[in-house]
Formats: structure tokens, sequence, C-alpha cells
């Protein structure tokens, strides 16, 4: 889908396989897959505009609010199978939106739970990148989980790309546990996916019927106004220690009951020889989340 976003950011780019081996059921993950679908319609101009979806109810799809921006009239496809798009529950902020479609046959995906996600977890990403006919699977791990309005935000390294925005972040038994949605540029990129928690609030929203669908997300907000968690990306994917430092101070001071903004501080501090600030925000980490391994182990080393 083309679309045109705030400054440079955040897009929606390069998907790539990753060849690591993982504890997979095949026969789960080929019923995710099937519950994949690709989002279509005709923009202004005559051409195609195109993202993905995942069917989560009977005649339900989700799929990110943005793919809707330039269509007046979407339409879900699978195959050489087209199904009309009836209505529309958007939540424009967090560019979630629920779809009904009409008479479509094809069974709803398994919903994960997302409490039991946990850092190091193996995910893969399906999807219809690029608009391709099948959906393409990429690999990676769960990195990060951020707090937001009442759902966590998750960072991975399962890349996607252009066509898989409102495309499945699964886990290697089939179960969706997040809307894949923006991502850093570069070929180092942070993979971001929303949270399934708020399928439930968007699922009461009223039914529209009137594309295109206007507004604009939390992402695509002025640098200063995103949440910390995407201020921090760039400066951290850059190695920027004190730039990374100085918002991560912000963060917890705001937010001091995230575990992930006192670990950012903490490795911003190691990264800049402050041993004695960082040890002290790896601590505070801990004591938010005893099972954060990554700094249970930094912190039993002499």
């Amino acid at each position: 889908m083309k679309i045109t976003i705030q400054r440079y950011i955040f897009t929606l780019l390069p998907l790539f396989m990753t060849t690591t081996a993982f504890a997979i059921d095949y026969q789960k993950i080929a019923k995710a897959t099937s519950s994949v679908v690709m989002v279509r319609g005709y923009n202004e101009d005559g051409g195609l505009a195109y993202g993905s979806g995942v069917v989560v109810d009977h005649n339900k799809v989700v799929s990110n609010c943005h793919v809707f921006r330039t269509t007046r009239q979407p339409w879900v496809a699978r195959g050489e199978d087209s199904f009309m798009v009836t209505g529309i529950q958007a939540d424009r902020y967090h560019d979630m939106c629920l779809l009904t479609v009409e008479d479509l046959p094809i069974k709803p995906v398994v919903i994960g739970e997302p409490s039991e996600i946990v850092r190091g977890q193996n995910v893969l990403s399906i999807g219809h990148s690029h608009g391709a006919v099948n959906p393409l699977t990429s690999m990676g791990q769960v990195k990060s989980r951020y707090p937001f309005d009442e759902g966590n935000v998750i960072r991975s390294t399962a890349p996607f790309r252009m066509g898989a925005s409102g495309s499945g972040l699964f886990s290697t038994e089939g179960e969706l546990l997040g809307i894949n949605t923006f991502k850093t540029p570069g070929r180092r990129a942070f993979f971001y996916s929303l949270p399934v928690e708020w399928l439930g609030a968007i699922s009461k929203l009223p039914i529209e019927t009137e594309f295109p669908i206007d507004g604009r997300t939390f992402w695509e907000l002025e640098d200063v106004d995103k949440p910390y968690f995407m201020q921090i990306a760039i400066p951290k994917l850059n190695h920027d220690w004190a730039t990374v430092e100085k918002i991560a101070a912000d963060w917890v001071t705001a937010e001091p009951m995230t575990a992930e903004a006192w670990y950012e501080l903490g490795n911003a501090q190691d990264q800049l020889h402050q041993s004695q600030n960082a040890m002290h925000s790896f601590e505070k980490v801990v004591e938010l989340d005893p099972g954060y391994e990554e700094v249970q182990n930094r912190l039993s080393k002499p």
C-alpha cells in the first residue's frame, strides 16, 4: 500500500528470510497462514492499493487503518476469490481497523494470550508483502514489549515490508500475537506489531461504511509527541548513547513502573561507562520484571 507518512523515521519496508532453526508446529502454522488475507482496492487514479489482514472472527478481518486512506471500494482477496468489505470499525489513532466482510468462508485464527509473550520468544511474520498472491513468512524473535494504552506493542526481528501492513505476527504454535504495522528505516530495522489486546475495544466501535478512512496514527506524530519507545529507536540504532540516555531519563520519570524504560537507561549508562548508575538502573529492571533474563545475566557478571 502506498502511503505518505510523517517525516522519515517509521516506514514499511524490507522483508528477508532468516535461517534460524525454529521448533515450529507446521500444521498449526498452515492453519494460521490460511487466515491471512490480502486487502485491496482501487485508488482514485486507477492504481491498485493493497495491504494485508487477518481473519479474527466470523466475517471479521483486522488490518491497519492506513491501508484504507486512498480507496473508496476495498475488498478482501485470497487467491482468485474476492469478498466485499461492507463496513469498518476504525481506531484511527492506534491504526487498527476491524472489517466486516460479506460471506467470508475463512476460519478465524487462534488469538494468543498476550500475558504469555516473552522476550526471546521465536515468532513468525506472515503477510502479503509487495502484493504477493501467496503469504510470505519470515522468522525472528521478540525483543521487547512496550506498555502502551492498555496493550503491549511488540518489537521483534521478524521482518515485513510494503504490502504486509495489517498482517500477523504469530507464535510457532500459530497463535496471533500482534498486527504488523511499522518499522524503522535501514537494514538493521526494528519491526513493530500492534497489540491483539486492542481488538476487544475496537469490536465495540460503531460500524462505518464510508471510505477512504483518514486520521493520523500515533506512530506518525512529530518525534517529540511519539511514545518514548519510538523516540529512542533511531538514536539506539545509531549508537547515540547520550541521546538515548536523555530520552530514557525522561521515560523513567514519566513511566517509573516500565521495566523497558529502566533497561534503556541502564544500557545507555553502561555504554557511556557510568557503571554505578547503570547498576542502579538494571536493579530497577529486575525489581519490576524478575524474568528479564538479559539484565539478570548482566548483573551476575563480576
